[in-house]
């Protein structure tokens, strides 16, 4: 049997700080959290080729006492707490007692401290876990700690650090988080001799993210407030339309302490679903605040990692207050005519559209194409030649008129009797004719007493006046309303409008009955997962059974799909249930209704009449909550009259 061996104290350190200590990014987050700690208001920090050479943070909080600078460097040595009880109740940053210890016992430090009852400050000195110096020292109220040579004692840990700028980088995203973490702290950061971040430390978290990360930044994000059983949510997110291709702008922090939580980016994203590009993540920096006995931060040296005592209240909190925030803050996107380096796609707030009660003026319905009006329509001595977008032109004989083409509003041709006849209707009976406008009366005076009438008709939106002028590259819809122009890219409009109605309909989806069922060959993993997934099909418009040997049979489908898209939409929804077997019922249906809606929806090159543009626009106009695709791409863009008459040099 090998001998057992007690390990020298500071070889036990060296594997101690191996835990704490990985890089000097680690170190100056451990100093940083013991500033705040100690109540500081105002906290320096300064590095020298990537902090390996050179780290010194400086704060004014409340310092350490000669009596006890020595028992700060020793292991398990803490102010924080004083027994078992105390772990349910963690507050501050550190509780462990071992960064000093670690730093220590890998470089050289030097401490410069004063507490407030003191008339002369100290100043101390250790390497390696070994006192070099304690002496008197002339120093303000508060700490400074400066560790040079980090890791000179180990030159195995040495040699896998990475560039100085990559580890001075490694520094500067730290002292972002934590400054993010305490909007209220003023907190300097000095690289190499120039200063490259200062923060105000008013309290105001939007102040800090401006600081840290500019303007453009500041403009993507949305502010947001929450609190639900006892748990409450604050900060910002960032708008669907300015999502990233990774994580590394998510934020989150508990109590003033920055974790990893997967239960925050699973809440965060679902927030996001049908909003978001795939592949795309958003931004966010968010504050957690929950009582101390409901998690517990001991788990891991970095304390970055948590866990909750009840993790679902926890994704509820943070799900309803990103979702909450979506809904308030977020806006279709506005395109503007920019140069390239400028080109920037910003929001506008779209304006509240017009409630039917909130219209003092009431007018009459517009026309539309099928009208009797327009379907008795006959020129006198002209032609009617086409009907879109509420005008009607007519091809006059030049004896009738000076001009070959004469275009009339529809208020001019009712006005004006000598350019069109209407065909008059048969004669009606006395009886039948008082019969009739009582039943109007009975009906009208329903309409006006039923509470259901009332509320949908509130629901109702109509939207502002609009022309539609054309379609480019058959796929954008041009559109005139007001002082701004529009365009909508129909297919990403036409599946969100599908996508809605499906969720609308979950429990009563509108299917057809197929005339020749469609049989799909599926594999083995395929096969199973769509037979054991019959109901959520049957839930989103499908109808599936199985035909043996590896083979579905396919006898209703919704009604915006074609037959012959059946096949391989089964395929592909059968693809994904095999893959996502843990996924939750709605996230499934979800999918599913992406898919579906996807497929049916009018395709880029689909030829668009007039009408069936005029018809679009309007239906999606009266949404305002149709923004985006359910893949998270915008439906529409806006440009404004100003904007384009800049650009064309018409105005300054």
């Amino acid at each position: 049997m090998p001998q057992i061996n007690v390990l020298e104290k500071h070889i036990a350190e060296l594997i101690a700080a191996g835990e704490v200590v990985e890089r000097p990014a680690s170190v100056v987050k451990e100093l940083m959290e013991n500033s705040i700690d100690a109540g500081s208001t105002s906290i320096t920090v300064e590095i020298k080729r990537g902090g390996i050479t050179y780290i010194r943070i400086t704060d004014n909080g409340c310092g350490i006492d000669r009596d006890n600078i020595r028992k700060a460097f020793l292991s398990h040595a803490t102010s924080k707490i004083s027994s078992a009880d105390d772990l349910d109740s963690i507050l501050t940053l550190g509780f462990r007692g071992e960064a000093l210890a670690s730093v220590a016992a890998v470089a050289r430090v030097e401490v410069m401290t004063k507490a407030e009852s003191e008339d002369v400050g100290t100043r101390y000195c250790i390497e390696g876990s070994q006192e070099t110096l304690l002496d008197d020292a002339g120093c303000p109220k508060g700490t400074t700690i400066i560790v040079r040579d980090i890791f000179y004692n180990t030159p195995a840990r040495m040699k896998f650090l990475k560039k100085d700028v990559t580890e001075a980088n490694a520094v500067a995203g730290v002292v972002d988080r934590i400054a993010l973490s305490h909007p209220e702290i003023s907190v300097r950061f000095i690289r190499d001799g120039k200063e490259t971040l200062v923060t105000s430390g008013d309290g105001n978290i939007k102040n800090t993210v401006f600081a840290i990360f500019g303007r453009d930044f500041v403009q993507s994000l949305i502010p947001c407030s929450y609190e639900l059983n006892g748990i409450s949510v604050d900060g910002f997110i960032s708008k669907p339309v300015n999502s990233r291709p990774n994580r590394s702008m998510q934020f989150f922090f508990l109590n003033g302490r920055l974790i990893k939580t997967r239960t925050g980016l699973a809440a965060l994203e679902a927030a996001y679903k049908n909003s978001i590009m795939v592949g795309k993540f958003p931004a966010c920096v968010l504050n957690i605040h929950l009582p101390a006995a409901a998690v517990d931060v001991n788990v891991h040296p970095a304390k970055t990692e948590v866990r909750f005592a009840d993790e679902k209240k926890v994704f509820d909190a943070i799900y309803y207050c990103s979702k909450l925030a979506l809904e308030q803050g977020d806006t279709r996107p506005q395109m503007s005519f920019e140069s390239k380096a400028q080109m920037k796609i910003n929001s506008q707030k779209m304006p509240q559209p017009y409630k039917a009660e909130q219209m003092k003026i009431k007018t009459p319905p517009p026309f539309k194409k099928n009208d009797n009006f327009f379907s008795e329509v006959k020129a006198y001595n002209g032609i009617l030649s086409d009907v879109s977008g509420g005008r009607v032109q007519f091809n006059s004989p030049k004896e009738t008129a000076d001009k070959d083409d004469i275009e009339e509003d529809e208020d001019i041709l009712l006005n004006n009797r000598s350019a069109v006849t209407i065909k008059s209707p048969e004669p009606v009976k006395a009886e039948e004719k008082i019969e009739s406008q009582e039943q109007i009366i009975e009906e009208e005076t329903a309409e006006q007493q039923s509470p259901a009438a009332e509320t949908q008709q509130e629901e109702i939106f109509i939207p502002d006046p609009f022309r539609v002028i054309g379609e480019a590259f058959m796929n954008y819809i041009i559109v005139e309303q007001g002082d701004k122009m529009l365009i909508i890219d129909k297919h990403a409009a036409h599946e969100r409008m599908i996508f809605n109605s499906l969720k609308k309909n979950v429990n009563d989806a509108e299917s057809q009955l197929l005339l020749m069922p469609v049989t799909v060959t599926l594999s083995k993993e395929e096969y199973s997962a769509v037979l054991e997934n019959t109901d959520i099909l049957s839930k989103a418009g499908y109808m599936v059974e199985d035909f043996g040997q590896g083979m579905v049979i396919v006898t209703e489908c919704p009604t915006f799909i074609e037959s012959g898209d059946i096949e391989d939409v089964i395929s592909e929804l059968a693809g994904y249930l095999a893959d996502n077997k843990k996924d939750l019922i709605p996230e499934k249906l979800d999918w599913i209704y992406h898919s579906t809606a996807c497929r049916a929806a009018i395709k880029a090159g689909d030829r668009t009449t007039a009408y069936e543009m005029e018809k679009f626009v309007e239906s999606l106009l009266s949404d305002p909550d149709i923004r985006y695709c359910p893949h998270g791409r915008p439906v529409m863009m806006e440009m404004s009259k100003k904007e384009i008459e800049k650009n064309f040099g018409r105005i300054q």
